[in-house]
């Protein structure tokens, strides 16, 4: 395996399958959103700003990948920014390649200065727990209990 982090915005190749995989996966947050917007929005936002999105390579295979958001809660617009789209596919699974690519998008939001990022979780609360991040308030969205969090950089 010749596992490499690369920044989307490189290997725009892989732009519509990234979307489409995070789509499918938070299909309740997209259940108004047509693929085909949300693949062309994505795309977009790769190099104005709105999704910088870190991927994981195996060569020239996609395995997963994380996005700094400018802005990924509408409940919440005075909030940001954003870790978002956190997706390894399920056969690179259990590798540890999300902690990594949450930490690669930590490093970015250091960098660029900022104090602290924050997320919404449906069910991974306890996974981002262990990883530094605490919980600012719970929400009901999507027809479930949601999570708020957030963490200092």
């Amino acid at each position: 395996m010749s596992l490499r982090f690369e920044w989307l915005a490189d290997h725009l190749q892989h732009s519509d399958t990234y979307a489409a995989w995070i789509h499918r996966q938070f299909h309740y947050e997209y259940a108004e959103q047509p693929l085909a917007d949300w693949q062309r929005e994505f795309a977009e936002g790769q190099t104005n700003g709105d999704w910088r999105c870190l991927i994981a390579l195996d060569g020239d295979r996609l395995l997963g990948g994380a996005a700094l958001a400018r802005a990924d809660l509408a409940l919440r617009p005075d909030l940001g920014p954003w870790l978002a789209c956190v997706l390894v596919s399920p056969e690179s699974r259990g590798q540890g390649l999300a902690a990594r690519l949450i930490e690669g998008i930590a490093e970015e939001a250091k960098k660029r200065g900022l104090p602290r990022f924050y997320l919404h979780t449906q069910s991974k609360q306890d996974y981002y727990a262990k990883r530094g991040w605490t919980v600012l308030e719970r929400f009901h969205a999507w027809g479930n209990e949601q999570w708020l969090m957030v963490r200092d950089l």
